[in-house]
């Protein structure tokens, strides 16, 4: 190979580089260096390969500038050229017309390469300072920091004539190095770049894409939630978490991960949940987008984003770790991750959609990321940090799934809650370009209370927007057809099928609209009746149940097949449903299916269930029992067996089903499904039964969670009853003396929680001053800033929900119990809450509660457990005596205790007592109550003491001087 040839710029390398299969169009060379290369010294270049040994990478490197194209040689200075030697320019062409320009240009050469020279050293120093921390001190910043269009010409050319003089040198090792390592980092951001540039909103790989950065509202993220497994439903999760402060809350911003000066302890793994579209993979998406194009966290030398749901298609393979990012990645072909200056992040996006058995305790130790096994160590060993200690990891899950992870794996724990209502507003004005058109939907959505909890996951925001314009646009063109221009154009108010209020009413009007759409797109044309094709809506509909039950929202051709469905054909489905059912091709295997959100899988298996019926007179559940092959099922069978089945589940995954299945048996609802399902006969007297039927289950004491879906059940189809009733006894302020049922118990806390108005306050006395009132209400009080428990008559029988209260993820962080009959058993109880770690209670109040010095050692032990929170606590009125003041005392030998004030009003303490005061109390105190006890003059002067060490301890001490 001649030298001429063997010179190559990396945009050139790409095209030969082996197994690369991304785009030769970014080049690393300045786009006018066209013209052959310069050459180098006689003898320099001869030593100089041609072709790295072992690669398909060319040695050489052009150098050339932009304008050495016109032949005009870039002479430093004389002195330096000579000295030196490095370069050696081509002679100039004998053309005539070239001397002339030349010598035209010759009187402001020297001034113009002078300053030239100072500009081109500079640069070249600090680029060069780069270059050597990366191959000395580990560093990475050259391709990190201050990359951008404007300078990426610059930058390329250094790093071209860096990599010539160090193989002019013989140093081809740190030039093969050196150019690996910059080359592969390039390579891969610009592969990550087109690949999540672009958004499909709601929808997989049809229609248009969006650019990111053009829709893209950001999202309320939270550090830490509840360690435990939340097995409530995901929407229920959602109408909880709707209520919070968000003053109390430590919001992360997502570039911002892995950084938590709080935390002490370097974070190497987080894990992020959040429920089904509340925008998981976007915050995934947003953060790699900003990597590769040099936005955010430039530290990071690699990012790989691993598909989970893609994977499972791999679960027989015997693989290694850097086996598999070759097929994900095929740029980073050839690269040592091991090398200590790397910084690795590795995302594992959809921990729920993975069907690998994640088996932490049982799967053997790996360390080796070059030496083949299953899959599944490799995750695991990933996580646990066996493989490639040093990478960062970040997990983002449903919370159901969340659990797979040991507690002592995960670093940093947040918690993605979708949209707050100030970023709904922000969502509606993007997603709708007029502004009069966002506001009016904005404020229909905020009418009804469930759809307005719903905004809090972005894809409902934007099945609402689709719904409510569509339907703004008909009303605007009927106007015009009829020409009636005082007519008006605003979403109509009342109740009417105009205008979706509940759930199920939304869903439905989604479905007629997108078949409407298809129809129109396929079939040009359009019409006000929908035509259903009703046996691809039951097949999708079988598949949407029988993986609802099975808890998979990840469907491949095995699971499609089972289903009836031609996996040949299944594109007939995500075209006739383009915004309701997706296929996915995977990067290297595969197909993948799912429904665009969960919820939209639960409204089809529930249209399922209702068409199953029609056809079959069976339910879809048990279809295979005795007692359904006797006899005909009717509607009001269905509804009572799909209650029944909702209530027995133990984490709820019915729940939102059982809303849609109900509501679809609704008259109003079916009318708008005609064609589809079967006018039912004796609808109204069904709706009767089942109203009537989920009444008599909040006779069976029922949790809140479930009481409360069922009451947005009774919501589904439109009765109210028991909610007004209610809302009257509140208004009349007779709660208090009211002997409620357990149904309107139920009711009362429903009331409470859908209220427009934040709890900041809960007061007992309000309602009814007892321990099932406490018992019944303390889902309201999790959501409660403030709980005022005080003269209750409260006991030992309602400590456990109030433990359980405090260990949740709860908003609490005052709780007062003055002047009740807990006793030591009832501290006990209590206990077990305030020792779990999301205890984040700051003030503690049980004065006159009948405690002891027993009730003392339980208490000191939780407290002292997690000391970090509370700032005051109040015993005052108990009989502690010096023994039990003594064991409390015992907080302040703990460094993380926060305590600022305690008070111990009259509980029998002495001077010896105040001996033991005067060594205990530290720095933080800052009062101090000791009225109404008994001390002498020696404990006076203890109390003094304390006084003068301290210039900000208050001592309330008013009865003994």
């Amino acid at each position: 190979m001649s030298e001429k040839k063997g010179k190559m710029s990396l945009s050139q390398k790409q095209s030969v580089r082996s197994g690369s299969h991304v785009s030769s169009s970014v080049s690393v060379k300045s786009d006018q260096s066209k013209d052959d290369p310069p050459y180098f010294s006689e003898k320099k270049t001869s030593s100089t390969k041609s072709v790295r040994s072992g690669s398909h990478v060319s040695s050489s490197v052009s150098v050339k500038s932009d304008q050495s194209k016109h032949g005009l040689p870039p002479r430093f200075s004389e002195k330096k050229a000579s000295s030196t030697k490095r370069v050696k320019y081509e002679t100039l062409d004998s053309d005539a017309q070239t001397h002339r320009n030349y010598k035209n240009f010759k009187d402001n050469l020297l001034q113009i390469f002078q300053d030239l020279e100072r500009k081109i050293l500079t640069f070249l120093k600090n680029e060069l300072q780069k270059f050597k921390k990366i191959l000395q001190k580990e560093d990475l910043d050259y391709c990190v920091k201050d990359f951008n269009e404007n300078r990426c010409r610059n930058k390329e050319a250094a790093l071209d004539l860096t990599l010539c003089f160090l193989r002019e040198m013989k140093q081809d090792k740190a030039a093969d190095t050196l150019e690996d390592e910059l080359f592969i980092i390039h390579q891969l951001k610009c592969s990550l770049k087109k690949k999540y540039q672009c958004v499909f909103e709601g929808i997989g790989k049809q229609g248009d894409s969006t650019l990111l950065k053009n829709i893209y509202t950001d999202l309320y993220i939270t550090q830490g939630c509840s360690e435990q497994v939340n097995t409530e439903h995901e929407v229920r999760q959602i109408e909880v978490t709707s209520r919070r402060h968000e003053s109390q809350e430590i919001q992360v911003e997502c570039k911002n991960l892995f950084e938590a000066p709080e935390q002490k302890k370097q974070i190497r793994t987080v894990l992020t949940k959040g429920v089904a579209g509340i925008g998981k993979s976007v915050s995934v998406q947003k953060f790699v987008l900003d990597w590769a194009e040099g936005k955010e966290n430039q530290d990071i030398s690699f990012i790989f984003p691993l598909p989970l749901r893609e994977m499972n298609l791999m679960e027989k393979e015997k693989l290694s770790l850097m086996d598999l990012l070759t097929q994900f990645f095929p740029e980073t072909k050839g690269l040592n991750l091991t090398r200590s200056q790397f910084k690795v992040l590795f995302i594992l996006d959809g921990l729920d959609e993975c069907r690998l058995p994640v088996n932490f305790k049982d799967n053997k130790t790996w360390s080796d990321v070059s030496s083949p096994t299953s899959l599944d160590v490799i995750l695991t060993n990933l996580i646990k940090g066996n493989l490639l200690p040093s990478a960062l990891i970040w997990i983002t899950s449903r919370p159901a799934a969340a659990g797979k992870i040991p507690p002592d794996c995960i670093d940093r724990l947040t918690e993605i809650r979708g949209f707050n209502d100030a970023q709904k507003e922000e969502y509606f004005r993007k997603r709708l370009m007029d502004e009069n058109q966002a506001k009016e939907i904005f404020d229909h959505v905020k009418q009804s209370k469930s759809l307005f909890i719903m905004c809090h996951i972005p894809v409902f925001c934007w099945i609402s927007a689709t719904v409510l314009q569509n339907i703004l646009e008909k009303k605007r063109n009927n106007v015009k057809n009829n020409q009636a221009d005082d007519a008006s154009t605003t979403l109509p108010e009342s109740n009417t099928e105009d205008t979706p209020k509940t759930l199920t009413q939304m869903y439905t009007y989604f479905l007629r609209f997108q078949i409407q759409q298809s129809r129109r797109k396929y079939a040009g044309e359009y019409t006000p009746n929908v035509s259903w094709d009703k046996d691809a809506i039951f097949s999708l509909g079988k598949l949407a149940f029988d993986q609802l039950e099975r808890n998979n929202v990840i469907f491949y051709d095995t699971d499609l097949e089972a289903c009836g469905i031609d996996v040949y054909k299944a594109s007939v489905y995500s075209g006739m449903c383009t915004q309701i059912f997706k296929e996915e091709t995977g990067i290297v295997l595969g197909t993948m299916y799912c429904f665009v959100h969960l919820s939209i899988q639960e409204f089809i298996a529930a249209l399922y269930a209702h068409l199953f019926l029609d056809i079959n007179k069976k339910y879809v559940f048990d279809q295979d029992s005795i007692e359904q092959e006797n006899k005909s099922a009717t509607m009001i069978d269905l509804l009572k067996t799909a209650v029944d089945k909702a209530l027995e589940s133990d984490n709820g995954h019915l729940d939102l089903f059982l809303r849609f299945l109900l509501g679809l048996s609704l008259q109003s609802n079916q009318r708008l499904l005609q064609g589809l399902l079967m006018q039912q006969n004796g609808n109204e007297q069904s709706k009767k039964e089942i109203v009537q039927y989920i009444k008599q289950k909040f006779e069976a004491n029922l949790s809140p969670e479930r009481s409360i879906s069922l009451f947005y059940c009774l919501n589904e189809l439109n009765d109210q009853t028991l909610v007004k009733d209610i809302q009257t006894h509140l208004s009349k302020g007779s709660l208090s003396s009211a002997d409620l049922s357990p149904a309107q118990w139920s009711a009362l806390v429903f009331v409470l929680l859908t209220s427009e108005e934040e709890l900041e306050e809960f007061e007992l006395q309000k309602f009814k001053k007892s321990d099932e009132c406490l018992i019944r209400l303390s889902a309201v009080i999790k959501t409660s800033k403030r709980a005022l428990l005080n003269d209750c008559g409260l006991t030992d029988k309602s400590c456990p929900a109030l433990a359980t209260v405090l260990g949740s993820d709860t908003s609490l962080k005052e709780l007062y119990m003055n002047n009740n009959n807990l006793q030591n058993s009832g501290v006990k109880l209590l206990c077990t809450g305030l020792k779990n770690i999301n205890c984040k209670l700051e003030i503690l109040s049980l004065k006159n509660n009948c405690i002891t010095e027993g009730g003392c050692h339980v208490l000191a032990a939780a407290l002292n457990s997690n000391p970090s929170n509370l700032t005051e606590l109040d015993l005052s009125e108990n009989k502690l005596g010096n023994p039990g003041m003594k064991i409390i005392l015992t907080l302040f030998e703990n460094v993380q205790c926060r305590m600022e004030k305690l008070k111990l009003n009259c509980i029998s303490i002495t001077d010896e007592g105040c001996a033991a005061l005067a060594s205990a109390i530290n720095s933080n105190l800052r009062e101090l109550d000791l009225s109404r006890n008994q001390i002498g003059d020696s404990g006076v002067t203890e109390i003094s003491s304390l006084l003068r060490n301290s210039q900000t301890l208050q001592i309330i001490r008013s009865e003994f001087g």
